[in-house]
């Protein structure tokens, strides 16, 4: 097909083919792609704002054994620097996050061979038993996976034990390339990316609301990008029609510091600027039915996510008080609550300051702002 054809059936919301995406990528000139991309932001996202978050990324333990060659976070069973996060370190946390205006914490961890599914109910029943209101968006498939094969159960058993208990979304973590092939090379010690799909498809069935991820920049083909993005759209098109489903796509870049597929494979994260925009715009092009679009600050930078409000993406993401395992592997870049409207604004665009569920948040009238080195 000709790109114009291209383009009127991605106005129109029609699901393009892993062909006619590549096709795009290699033939579309930048700036056509971020026009198509930002009309059809505009369509679905009519009022405009750019929305932003203000939550924690707390690891409940750095033990894993699922060796991703792209992490330098995790630590092995019995290593010196290995930790279980306990309460006292939680009620600290979450004090200081209500503080600087956070609702949430992102709470992930590893695949720690000995933590099996009591383990992570009592930690949710623990922590909403004193801060009732913090949202807990936790786990990942992956880590879903790990639990459910320590116990022997299914997806929606341990999902159903772990909503009771006080899980209020699932982010979409440990999604790299939903393509096999790739998983093997980078992440052979997590799910594959049929269970990674079931288990978000069963969250969805239990309105259990996700969001979906994409790491790129390392053994992958461009092929595989747009396999990954199919899928995504496909499982997210299977949802019950009162579930939300998947509610935002994150593309980022991988980062190679240090890294073992780096040291090993010798794999570099060569994704420029204008690659990570036109993925950008293709993330929104080929996912017509995933409302939001975010864009990675945290791995391009502050320029080129202001950019990318310009190719499809509608929201900033989170300020991430914390974050450990992006940037153990050389994400260097950082927000408060004051800068990234800043950064926001002067894209062009109003912020907008949201919850997980994408419902809109008044500023608190007592925030404190974090200080952050830059």
């Amino acid at each position: 097909m000709n790109l114009d054809g291209i383009y009127e059936k991605a106005l129109a919301f029609g699901f393009l083919s892993v062909e006619e995406g590549v096709q795009l990528f290699e033939e579309a000139p930048l700036t056509e792609l971020m026009a198509v991309a930002d009309l059809l932001r505009r369509k679905q996202v009519p009022h405009g704002k750019v929305t932003w978050q203000i939550d924690r990324n707390v690891n409940t333990t750095n033990v894993c054994v699922a060796n991703c060659k792209f992490c330098n976070f995790y630590r092995i069973p019995g290593h010196p620097e290995a930790y279980i996060t306990d309460m006292d370190t939680y009620r600290k946390k979450i004090t200081e996050t209500i503080r600087y205006g956070g609702d949430q914490l992102l709470l992930q961890g590893g695949h720690h061979p000995g933590l099996g599914l009591q383990f992570y109910t009592d930690t949710f029943r623990a922590i909403k038993a004193e801060f009732p209101d913090i949202r807990l968006h936790t786990l990942g498939p992956p880590e879903v996976a790990h639990i459910c094969k320590l116990e022997k159960m299914s997806h929606r058993d341990v999902l159903v034990a772990l909503k009771e208990a006080g899980m209020n979304s699932l982010p979409g973590a440990g999604a790299e390339i939903l393509v096999d092939r790739v998983r093997r090379l980078i992440s052979k010690g997590k799910c594959g990316a049929d269970e990674w799909l079931a288990i978000m498809h069963e969250a969805h069935k239990l309105d259990i609301t996700t969001s979906a991820t994409m790491m790129f920049g390392h053994v992958e083909t461009i092929r595989e990008r747009f396999e990954h993005l199919v899928r995504i759209r496909d499982v997210h098109a299977l949802k019950p029609e009162s579930a939300k489903g998947f509610l935002a796509f994150i593309p980022w870049t991988f980062q190679d510091v240090d890294t073992l597929l780096t040291k090993i494979r010798g794999v570099h994260n060569l994704t420029t600027p204008e690659e990570y925009i036109r993925m950008i715009a293709l993330s929104r092009i080929m996912l017509p039915n995933v409302k939001n679009i975010q864009a990675s600050w945290l791995t391009v930078g502050r320029q080129t996510a202001q950019i990318c409000l310009h190719a499809g993406a509608n929201d900033f993401g989170s300020i991430m008080i914390e974050e450990n395992v992006v940037s153990a592997a050389g994400a260097p870049h950082r927000f408060t609550y004051k800068t990234i409207q800043d950064a926001i604004r002067e894209a062009g665009f109003e912020p907008q300051l949201r919850n997980q569920q994408y419902e809109w948040r008044a500023i608190p009238q007592a925030i404190e702002e974090q200080v952050v080195n830059y």
